[in-house]
């Protein structure tokens, strides 16, 4: 699936919730989305959990 498609997708899935549940539902579903986001790039590999943490070296 190209990630146009899932961009249409989520952007209705946003769309949906803000529509019918008002922002409360519309910021939940954003953020869960984000977590589901970061949950799948973990499962793929693409990202590591040191990532988080790691420490950027700062280049003066």
């Amino acid at each position: 699936m190209s990630m146009a498609v899932v961009g249409m997708i989520a952007g209705m899935a946003l769309a949906f919730a803000g529509y019918f549940g008002g922002f409360g539902a519309f910021v939940l579903v954003a953020a869960l989305g984000a977590v589901g986001f970061v949950v799948g790039r973990f499962l793929d590999g693409d990202m590591d959990f040191g990532d988080f943490f790691r420490v950027r070296e700062r280049r003066r």
